[in-house]
């Protein structure tokens, strides 16, 4: 809630000596109204003068706060900090606490920035901001657990939810796979390898897939990106960086064995001593004359390939 206007604004503007008089008798009204509990007639005597008189204007906001009217209270507060040479920080103070209970942090932390900026000791404008950088800190996480709850309600979706062919769906129950994640931690090779299971069927289920900005084997890539990133860092300890982040093409091996390295994503000396030998014989070509040729490389370098241990 706003703070209490009464001798909280820093400047009153006036015209000349009756239109003076004439604004402080409408706000003893007003003040008298208000005392009287009715606030309504407090705000009507208000907004009379509140275009010409600041401090009638931030008494007219406060109480448009107090009844609801929260809109009419911002714009009211946003059109005084325009019109005063210097902005009341009262008045930015109130309007930070409208915009931060509205939602609007951006804007909550525009206004005490405002004030800090001149006088960055304030207790309250400090203590104002605190909060709000809090609360700013909380949306996000909001907005990451609500992203996070929708992807894991997405990947929790049956497969037999999608347009896919009976064939394809009965292969899929078959192997187990029963939600889209499921289908997020398999190759496009153990799908082929599976009886049955052809390229009109792996070419439904990419498009389904795609649609939807995923992929085959999502999940299994992400796990062994991070995988081979602990590796990564442990290969550190046995060989400089120079020597794993040295290409591969600047390496003296057979076409054969750098198309398949190259084929399998490796780039780097590093990328090459995070693998094992299962996977680089698992490369159609990729044979012991091959394998033989990776070794020797890897141990002029004190390295060898990743143990599947």
């Amino acid at each position: 809630m706003s703070q209490d206007p009464s001798n909280a604004l820093d400047t009153v503007i006036g015209g000349g000596t009756s239109k003076v008089a004439d604004s402080s008798q409408a706000l003893q009204e007003a003040r008298q109204l208000e005392a009287d509990g009715d606030r309504v007639g407090a705000i009507t005597v208000l907004r009379t003068i509140s275009g010409s008189n600041d401090e009638a204007a931030f008494r007219l906001a406060f109480l448009l706060d107090l009844v609801g009217e929260e809109d009419e209270a911002v714009s009211l507060y946003e059109e005084l900090n325009r019109r005063q040479q210097q902005p009341s920080i009262n008045v930015l103070l109130n309007l930070a606490i409208l915009h931060e209970d509205r939602g609007d942090i951006n804007s909550a932390e525009r206004c005490l920035k405002q004030i800090l900026d001149t006088n960055p000791n304030h207790p309250r404008a400090r203590l104002f901001m605190h909060d709000v950088r809090s609360s700013k800190d909380m949306y996000y996480d909001e907005e990451q657990a609500r992203d996070m709850a929708k992807r894991s309600a997405l990947l929790d979706t049956p497969v037999t939810d999608f347009e896919l062919s009976v064939r394809a769906r009965n292969c899929l129950k078959k192997m187990q796979i029963r939600t889209l994640g499921d289908l997020l931690k398999v190759s496009e090779a153990e799908l082929l390898s599976y009886k049955n299971f052809g390229e009109t069927s792996l070419v439904e289920i990419n498009q389904m897939l795609s649609s939807k900005g995923l992929r085959l084997g999502q999940s299994l890539q992400s796990h062994y990106s991070r995988m081979r990133q602990e590796i990564y860092e442990e290969l550190k300890g046995k060989a400089s960086e120079a020597v794993l982040n040295k290409p591969i093409t600047q390496l003296d091996l057979s076409v054969r064995a750098r198309k398949a390295l190259q084929y399998l994503g490796v780039h780097t000396v590093g990328d090459l001593a995070t693998r094992t030998e299962a996977e680089l014989m698992g490369v159609k070509n990729f044979g012991a004359t091959s394998l033989d040729e990776v070794n020797i490389i890897l141990g002029n370098y004190g390295l060898d390939l990743r143990n599947l241990d």
